[in-house]
C-alpha cells in the first residue's frame, strides 16, 4: 500500500486535533482542506465567513483560485461521511474526564433559524425564525446539545423542512415535524452513548403531544416547558384544566423556596411549587411544577411551567429548577458560538453541503473544550481526579467558552496570518515558519 502523503499542518495545537480526524479522509486534499476550514472558522470574525473567507482569500476577486475552489469542492463535491467525523468528535469529546458525558447532564432539545434570501437553497422557506422573532425567508435546523454546570456542546443537527417546499405539504412522505426530527436527534443521542438525566425543551416541544407521549413510552426521562394558559386534557368544568387555573387554587404557605446557582456564582431566590390537575401530580407519573422569581404577580419572563417523570425521590424543587435552569445558561453562549463561527454563513443550495458546513461548526468549537481539558488534564497531578476515568469529574472550569475561544484566536489570528502570506505564493513558507506553526 502506498503511504500517505505528508499534510500541510493547521496552525499550532490544531494540528494535533485535526491529525486525530485523519483517517476519516481519503486524499490529501481532504486533509488540507479540512485544517483549512477549521482554521478559518475558529479566526476571528472580520467578515461574513464564506468560503473565500475561510481561505484568507480577496472577495470577488480572488473568488475563483484555487484555495477557494478547493473548499467548495470539498464541502460540496468531495467524498467523505459527515457523520463520522460527528462520532469522531463525540468520541474524543468522551474520552477526556472534563468534557465526557454524566448522568447529571440534561439533554437540550432546540431549533435554531436564521434567514436566507431567495428559494433556490434547499429547506429555505418562509417560516418562523427564532433568531429574528418573526416569521420570515429562511432556514430552520433542529439540534441536540449536551450541557451541564461546566462545558457544553452540541451533538448532533438536522435541517427542517416546510410543508411549502414538498409537493404534497404535510402528507408528503418526505415532510418531518419538528418534534419528529426531535426525536431522531434523542435517539441518535443514545445511540452515541451520551449520559444525562433528562431531556430539555422548551413550550414549543413540552405542548406537542405526540413528543410527550412517545418520551413517556420509551421511558425517558425529561423537563419540559409549557405555556401556562394551555390546557392538555379533559376534566370536570369545576376544576382546573391549565397550570394558571391550578395556581389559583394553591395557598401562599405552599410555595416552597429553592435556591438558582449561576455560572458566575451568584444565587438568586426562587419560588417553587408542584401542582395537581389533569392528570399531573407527585404521586402520578408526570409531575407539574411551577417556579418563578414572584409568586405573587408570577412575571411572565421568569416564570416556568414544567413537566417532568422524574420521580420525587429522584428529582426534588431545586433540581428540577437546576435541570430546566441549565437550559438557560447554555441558551446565550450557544448563540453566540454559532454566530463567531459562521453558522449561517454558509454560500451552498444543497442539503449535503449545509449538513457538513453545520457538522464542521460544531467540530471546531468542540476543539475549545477538547483543547482546554486535554490541558488541564497534562497539568494536573497524577493523584488528581482529572486522570481518573472511571468517576465523574465535578471540578470547576478555569474559563467559559467565550474565554478559550479567544485563548484560541490569541494564538491562531498571527500564525494564520502567516501561513496566509504564502497560500497564493509559489515560494515554499521559510524553514523557521513552519517549524514555528507546528507549536
Amino acid at each position: 500500500m502506498t503511504a500517505r502523503r505528508p499534510c500541510p499542518p493547521a496552525p499550532g495545537p490544531l494540528e494535533d486535533y485535526a491529525k486525530l480526524f485523519d483517517p476519516l479522509f481519503h486524499s490529501l486534499a481532504q486533509r488540507r482542506s479540512f485544517r483549512t476550514y477549521l482554521a478559518g472558522l475558529l479566526a476571528p470574525r472580520d467578515r461574513p465567513k464564506t468560503l473565500t473567507a475561510l481561505a484568507g482569500a480577496e472577495p470577488l476577486v480572488q473568488a475563483q483560485t484555487a484555495p477557494v475552489q478547493q473548499l467548495q469542492f470539498f464541502l460540496s463535491e468531495s467524498v467523505w461521511d459527515a457523520d463520522v467525523v460527528t462520532a469522531r468528535t463525540l468520541q474524543l469529546l468522551g474520552e477526556e474526564p472534563l468534557t465526557a458525558s454524566d448522568p447529571d447532564g440534561v439533554l437540550v432539545v432546540d431549533d435554531t433559524g436564521d434567514r436566507k434570501d431567495g428559494c433556490a437553497t434547499e429547506h429555505v422557506a418562509r417560516q418562523y425564525l427564532g433568531s429574528v422573532g418573526k416569521i420570515d425567508n429562511g432556514i430552520v435546523a433542529v439540534t441536540t446539545l449536551w450541557a451541564n454546570e461546566q462545558p457544553y456542546y452540541p451533538l448532533h443537527v438536522m435541517p427542517y423542512t416546510s410543508e411549502s417546499r414538498l409537493p404534497e405539504g404535510k402528507k408528503d412522505p418526505a415532510f418531518h415535524s419538528k418534534p419528529q426530527l426531535a426525536l431522531a436527534l434523542i435517539e441518535r443521542a443514545l445511540a452515541a452513548g451520551m449520559a444525562f438525566k433528562a431531556i430539555v425543551a422548551d413550550c414549543f416541544y413540552g405542548d406537542h403531544r405526540e413528543l410527550v407521549a412517545t418520551l413517556r413510552r420509551r421511558r425517558l426521562p425529561f423537563v419540559l416547558s409549557h405555556r401556562g394558559s394551555v390546557g392538555r386534557g379533559w376534566a370536570p368544568e369545576d376544576m382546573a384544566h391549565s397550570f394558571k387555573e391550578a395556581l389559583e387554587e394553591v395557598r401562599p404557605r405552599d410555595w416552597r423556596q429553592v435556591t438558582r446557582h449561576f455560572r458566575d456564582g451568584h444565587t438568586e431566590r426562587w419560588w417553587a411549587i408542584e401542582l395537581s390537575f389533569l392528570s399531573y401530580g407527585s404521586n402520578k407519573p408526570v409531575r407539574a411544577i411551577c417556579a418563578t422569581t414572584d409568586r405573587r404577580t408570577l412575571p411572565e419572563l421568569s416564570t416556568w411551567y414544567l413537566t417532568t417523570n422524574l420521580p420525587l425521590e429522584a428529582a426534588s424543587l431545586e433540581e428540577v429548577v437546576r435541570l430546566y435552569g441549565l437550559r438557560h445558561w447554555v441558551e446565550q453562549g450557544y448563540k453566540q458560538m454559532k454566530d463567531e463561527l459562521g453558522w449561517a454563513d454558509f454560500m451552498v443550495r444543497n442539503d449535503q453541503a449545509m449538513r457538513r458546513h453545520w457538522q464542521l461548526v460544531c467540530c471546531a468549537f468542540a476543539f475549545c473544550w477538547w483543547q482546554e481539558a486535554r490541558q488541564a488534564h497534562q497539568h494536573a497531578p497524577v493523584n488528581s481526579p482529572v486522570r481518573k476515568k472511571s468517576q465523574t469529574v465535578r471540578l470547576p472550569m478555569r474559563c467559559r467558552w467565550p474565554r478559550l475561544l479567544r485563548s484560541v484566536r490569541a494564538w491562531l489570528t498571527p500564525l494564520n496570518w502567516l501561513m496566509h502570506c504564502w497560500l497564493f505564493s509559489a515560494k515554499p513558507p521559510p524553514t523557521e515558519f513552519t517549524t514555528l506553526a507546528r507549536y
